[in-house]
């Protein structure tokens, strides 16, 4: 089964919209550590749950490794948002945040470089079809056990 990844616009919509008033506040040149709590306080006064420095176990080969992933902020259990403040953004930032999204099973994920003139100029929308299927059938599963 496949959701639609478009009703995820709104909430991408307001996680930009905090990250714009982050970025028109405090404006480019400063480090990522900055500008990350920063976009906490904007998404907590939109009301926006997320979790921050969320840990993914690395497994391998079906067994837990005493390591794990480490990802900025994961928004309303569905978005995966990396946050750089870098010159240029290499190719790699993207696979990161596609492996992000494939193991954390969110089905969206934006990577959002505060380091330009203007922020939407920094910013890369990505889909994980597979992460949305997965987040769908969890999400049905929790429906069915909430009302079962």
């Amino acid at each position: 089964m496949r959701i639609d990844i478009s009703a995820f616009n709104d909430l991408t919509h307001e996680i930009l919209g905090a990250a714009i008033e982050v970025h028109r506040v405090l404006g480019a040149g400063l480090l990522e550590s900055t500008y990350l709590p920063c976009l906490r306080f904007e998404l907590k006064a939109r009301n926006l749950k997320y979790v921050t420095q969320h840990a993914i176990p690395v497994v391998y080969k079906g067994i837990a490794m005493d390591a794990s992933y480490r990802l900025d902020l994961i928004v309303e259990d569905s978005v995966v948002v990396e946050v750089k403040a870098v010159s240029t953004m290499p190719p790699i930032f993207e696979a990161q945040l596609l492996t992000y999204m494939r193991l954390s099973q969110c089905p969206v994920g934006l990577l959002i470089n505060f380091n330009v003139p203007r922020l939407m100029d920094g910013v890369k929308r990505l889909v994980n079809p597979r992460g949305a299927m997965s987040l769908s059938a969890t999400k049905m599963t929790e429906s069915t056990e909430n009302t079962g």
